[in-house]
């Protein structure tokens, strides 16, 4: 057997096996050597391999290391990085609860992260600490695309506003299981929106003032006049009246392009569409601007091409605003030759009429430098044009705006000393209304014929009141004053009266309380009293506010004397109806 140079594995199993009675076979020997060699081959194998083992462990160590220490730089600059980002950054689960907030939470919140993580968003919000419309049970309810709101929130006394803005987390198989967002600060661009919807407001209610107080004494003015063309006068006092009334028109024309400016900046103005007759409103027109023109020896004429249709629906005070406008400027600028307006049928298309209208004047002329200028706001093409002709600068530049919110642009070609030409294309809806046929001319001295209706005016101004007064006297109104919202309630209780004119403004209670009031009368018949608003406010929401308390219509001052006959007329022939019946 095996003696010199056998594994040890080998001996222990020979010692174990007591084979010595086959230690003379030479077969047997031969075997053991054999299985000798293999044991010792083994061992080389092993040695091997656990060498090879110990250099993969040791480099894998090595590369653990480095790659802990990568990890670590790279957490660690995330961590900072997250944490500096100046602003909020958070995970939450589908419903709302936090998994994630970094350290900006705690100097926002004025929370610590280990008590915030695992509630929810809305325990740390009030309805009524949200801006805007959304409430609690909007911004977490249900999944959205995404999430985005303004809060309010006190830390330390201090008010600061945050905007929330996230979106959902999917986890690798598509499924919803959370949120990702951000809180950022924005009091100062929030304190900034606020201060400017103050001063927006301010701006509001200050030019809302001053246009009453600026109307109030035009209405004495404008109504005097009126009453002055009324009355018998001097034949060379005519020229006289007639200045201060287009002087007085002036003035409120002035006032109403600032007020209509401001409405459009705003975007408070929208298009009104409504059924007209084109050719009545070209009538119209051409009566307005012919006696002007002529006293300047001016031609001036209205030229219809292509067949233009007699019936259409759009916003015809928008157009008429647009139109006079350009009339305006053209018969302002220009000393001698002509004016002419000239509308023309483009084509008809899916029931729509497109036309061209076109001012065409031999005025001044505009420098081609200017002609973009002066579609701006309070500019003019010269500074002289300014001294010597006057206006605000504001005409042209509402124009515009008035046919953009109708998809329209207003167009001009000029060449400085021969003239102007101002143009825009508009589409109207064609109207299957059959014509009406309303000739309207303006005149100077209007006859109006004895009225049948009994009016109860509400007016504290004493000019105003005498001024009504008189023009209701003309007119034999039978008519009563009251000076306060006091003295309405009474009259209105003691007497019947066929119509109420009642200005806004009044001591004690004003235009809105006293309708609120006589409209929760008992008695059907004086709750049902007609009332009509008379305000020389220009704020935008006055139409919108007397439909709201239920008035039955609006009328600003200064009046017109011929609009107020007309109101008074239908309302008389209105009553005379009804005691008929």
């Amino acid at each position: 057997m095996l003696e010199i140079n056998s594994h040890r594995l080998l001996k222990r199993q020979l010692q174990k096996a007591n084979l010595e009675y086959l230690s003379s076979d030479p077969n047997f020997t031969k075997f053991l050597e054999f299985v000798n060699t293999a044991y010792f081959s083994f061992d080389k194998d092993i040695q091997l391999i656990e060498n090879t083992l110990e250099e993969s462990s040791k480099e894998l160590f090595v590369a653990n290391q480095k790659l802990t220490i990568e990890r670590d730089k790279t957490k660690t600059k995330l961590t900072n990085l997250v944490d500096n980002i100046g602003g909020v950054i958070f995970e939450t689960d589908p419903v709302g609860n936090f998994t994630f907030l970094n350290s900006a939470w705690e100097e926002y919140s004025g929370h610590s992260i280990e008590t915030s993580l695992g509630k929810n968003f809305l325990d740390f919000l009030k309805e009524e600490d949200i801006d805007g419309e959304k409430g609690l049970k909007d911004i977490f309810g249900k999944r959205q695309n995404r999430i985005k709101f303004i809060f309010k929130h006190k830390n330390k006394g201090k008010t600061l506003w945050f905007e929330v803005k996230s979106k959902p987390i999917n986890n690798k198989d598509g499924k919803f299981v959370g949120y990702i967002g951000t809180i950022s600060e924005v009091t100062n661009l929030k304190e900034t929106e606020i201060e400017l919807q103050k001063a927006s407001k301010s701006k509001d209610v200050f030019l809302s003032t001053m246009s009453h107080e600026i109307r109030t004494p035009l209405n004495a003015v404008t109504g005097l006049t009126n009453i002055l063309l009324m009355e018998n006068h001097l034949p060379d006092q005519l020229e006289n009246l007639k200045a201060l009334k287009y002087s007085g028109e002036h003035l409120l024309g002035l006032i109403n392009d600032l007020l209509d400016f401001d409405k459009i900046k705003s975007g408070e103005l929208k298009v009104n569409e409504k059924d007209f007759d084109l050719n009545y409103f070209l009538e119209n027109i051409k009566s307005h601007f012919i006696l002007r023109a002529e006293k300047k020896g001016i031609i001036f004429n209205v030229i219809k091409e292509n067949d233009i249709p007699n019936n259409i629906i759009g916003d015809k005070l928008k157009l008429t605003q647009v139109v006079k406008n350009l009339l305006s400027n053209s018969l302002k600028f220009t000393e001698h030759g002509s004016i002419i307006l000239s509308v023309k049928k483009v084509g008809v298309q899916n029931n729509k009429v497109e036309l061209r209208f076109k001012v065409i004047d031999t005025g001044i002329g505009i420098s081609k430098e200017k002609q973009n200028s002066i579609f701006e706001s309070f500019v003019q093409a010269d500074s002289d044009i300014s001294v010597k002709y006057g206006g605000t600068g504001l005409g042209l530049a509402i124009s515009k705006k008035l046919l953009g919110l109708q998809n329209s642009e207003l167009k001009v070609k000029s060449t400085l000393g021969k003239g102007a030409t101002f143009s825009f294309n508009i589409k109207y809806k064609l109207s299957n209304r059959l014509s009406q046929y309303e000739p309207e001319m303006i005149k100077m001295h209007p006859q109006y014929s004895p009225l049948d209706i009994k009016v109860l005016v509400a007016e504290d101004n004493k000019m105003n009141i005498l001024i009504i007064k008189k023009i209701l006297s003309k007119w034999n109104v039978d008519f009563k004053i009251a000076e306060n919202g006091h003295e309405v309630l009474d009259l209105v209780q003691e007497e019947d009266f066929d119509l109420v004119l009642m200005d806004l403004q009044m001591p004690l209670l004003d235009g809105y309380e006293t309708t609120q009031k006589i409209r929760a009368f008992s008695n059907p018949q004086k709750a049902s009293v007609p009332i009509i608003a008379l305000t020389a406010f220009a704020q935008t929401d006055i139409k919108e506010k007397a439909k709201l308390y239920k008035m039955n219509g609006f009328m600003g001052k200064p009046f017109d004397p011929s609009k107020l006959y007309t109101l008074l007329q239908f309302y008389s022939l209105k009553s005379a109806s009804a005691k008929c019946i």
